[in-house]
């Protein structure tokens, strides 16, 4: 009897799940029109979490600084860059999802590409003009510039390949420099993940198989380029100098292999979605890193 209970038990649950995840997978699948409650909802829940990050950010973030009159800096020689290489990437992903979300919603290519791209440009110039308001930061067009490239490079290759066959990725691993400034570097994981420049890495990941389509590349194997940069504590050499540290700063670039999650094949919508969502992540693989310091093979790096 307690075997025969517990058999109908798992065929149940068994079922119970498989219904939901069909209702789920169902949900998830691109409108082949235009649905007008699913585009509705997604432009108020975009616009509602928009409001409520930027609120977020000027009661949380912008309130422990001086305001002042809008202003502009040049602080492109700042963190070697790496800032800048952030809003590229910010800005593609965001442009990327934009795009994805009005396709599941069923707009047409045209309207994807100028209201859906533009996302991560629209938002990030938001957060630029409230840094131009404040007297710790200023707007920088150096920002601008990578976010404008960020979203380009999303809809440049969609206008010309109809795909995007190169995308813009991240990895991350800690570093001995936080602990140093973590005022400015980061306390906790989470903080180093987004201050830490140090154990940051932009990607260039570009699919082999899409620039070579007669040939027998698995369409997954992409080829990936990185940018990183080490030694710093602060934005600039100058004020690392004057705390007399004995870090030297370098440019660090990297040549690895990625797997383009996207194309891998699965008809379930809702492992499309979780696979679409942790592409903009480097998965790691054997890399060599080329530097003034150095030139070294990491069996793994991340």
């Amino acid at each position: 009897m307690k075997v025969r209970f517990k058999y109908f038990s798992f065929l149940f649950i068994l079922t119970v799940f498989s219904y939901s995840q069909s209702k789920v997978d169902s949900f998830l699948t691109p409108s082949d029109t235009l649905n007008k409650p699913r585009r509705n909802a997604l432009l108020i829940s975009e616009a509602s979490l928009a409001g409520v990050t930027l609120i977020s950010l000027n009661q949380l973030w912008y309130a422990d600084y001086d305001r002042s009159k809008f202003h502009t800096i040049n602080d492109n020689s700042e963190w070697m860059q790496m800032d800048k290489f952030g809003h590229l990437f910010s800005s593609y992903q965001l442009g990327r999802f934009g795009a994805d979300a009005l396709n599941w919603s069923g707009v047409s290519k045209k309207n994807q590409l100028i209201y859906g791209s533009t996302l991560g440009f629209g938002f990030l110039t938001t957060v630029e003009v409230f840094d131009g308001f404040s007297k710790e930061w200023g707007f920088s067009w150096g920002d601008i510039l990578a976010n404008g490239l960020g979203t380009s490079l999303y809809v440049g290759q969609e206008l010309l390949w109809d795909e995007q066959r190169i995308s813009v990725k991240f990895s991350f691993h800690q570093t001995k420099y936080a602990p140093q400034s973590p005022d400015k570097l980061g306390k906790s994981f989470q903080e180093q993940l987004l201050k830490d420049y140090n154990g940051q890495t932009y990607w260039l990941s570009a699919n082999l198989h899409s620039f070579f389509k007669e040939s027998k590349l698995p369409k997954w194997i992409n080829i990936a380029f990185g940018y990183g940069a080490n030694g710093m504590l602060n934005g600039s050499k100058d004020i690392d100098n004057q705390l007399l540290t004995n870090s030297d700063r370098y440019h660090q670039y990297y040549l690895s292999f990625d797997v383009n999650l996207e194309n891998i094949k699965t008809d379930s919508h809702f492992l499309r979605t979780i696979l679409s969502v942790f592409n903009s992540i480097k998965v790691p693989f054997p890399t060599l890193e080329l530097s003034k310091k150095r030139c070294v093979f990491h069996l793994l790096y991340y």
